[in-house]
């Protein structure tokens, strides 16, 4: 039964595993799209692609029509950070970086993810920028268990990414405006994850609470700027960005990643 701890929806074991239930259609749809993603192809048939996979497992696509978004996943290319609008006008080149997210509810339950995709080729810069964002997903993932606090999760994001910009020698952005939450019979809810700050403070994490862990690095500035479509969040400075998410539950047995692909 669902009950509340501080504000943050805990599930009983069954309810998580209506949860995997979910994550698992986001990880076909995911890959799905990851199959179809190549030059020449508009990001608006990838939607498609999502879309049709989620209705066909019998669940609905958690994105659209949330607040008004028109789209079953976000497409977000380039310098676009997130929630990027897909279009069939819209088309992939050789080289281009495509950051993808998904949502899907099925009976009730929200399952949320995102993944880096490369374009054909793309550069040495662009594949170390995505895999510091996986990094730190990772990382951040590991620090969803029971008796940690909310900032541990955000410390071991911040500490991975950092340690990879020392390691690339560039100085990536880490967003900080958007970040990781709550999820289960929604797909935001308390709390909000940033993916950076000190350990050790927020909500004490328990068996049966469910976070989205989600950092977003670029290769310039953390600074972002919203399109006039009132959606698609950009880099200021142009530079590319990287987003990577997975659900996770907290079990008596450690993080459970009810996103990842079967």
């Amino acid at each position: 039964m669902l009950r509340r701890g501080k504000g943050i929806e805990l599930k009983s074991t069954g309810e998580i595993q209506a949860m995997r239930a979910a994550g698992l259609v986001v990880a076909r749809a995911l890959g799905a799209v990851r199959a179809h993603a190549a030059p020449g192809v508009s990001t608006g048939e990838l939607d498609e692609v999502a879309d049709q996979v989620i209705r066909d497992a019998g669940a609905v696509p958690s994105f659209k029509g949330y607040h008004g978004f028109p789209a079953s996943i976000c497409a977000s290319v380039n310098e676009k950070v997130v929630h990027g609008i897909p279009s069939r006008t819209e088309v992939l080149a050789e080289g281009d970086l495509l950051s993808v997210d998904c949502g899907a509810i099925l009976e009730g339950w929200h399952g949320d993810s995102a993944v880096t995709l490369p374009i054909g080729a793309i550069s040495a810069a662009d594949q170390a920028l995505s895999a510091a964002t996986e990094a730190a997903m990772w990382a951040g993932v590991e620090q969803v268990r029971a008796g940690n606090k909310l900032t541990d999760i955000s410390h071991a994001v911040e500490s991975a990414a950092r340690a990879a910009a020392d390691r690339d020698g560039v100085a990536y952005g880490i967003i900080a405006e958007y970040g990781g939450h709550g999820i289960g019979t929604q797909m935001h809810m308390e709390p909000f994850l940033p993916n950076l700050g000190k350990p050790g403070k927020g909500p004490k994490l328990r068996v049966g609470m469910a976070l989205a862990v989600e950092p977003m690095l670029t290769g310039g500035t953390a600074d972002t700027e919203e399109l006039d479509d009132e959606w698609t969040v950009v880099t200021a400075d142009g530079s590319r960005a990287s987003h990577w998410e997975h659900t996770v539950a907290i079990t008596e047995d450690g993080p459970w990643v009810l996103t990842a692909p079967e």
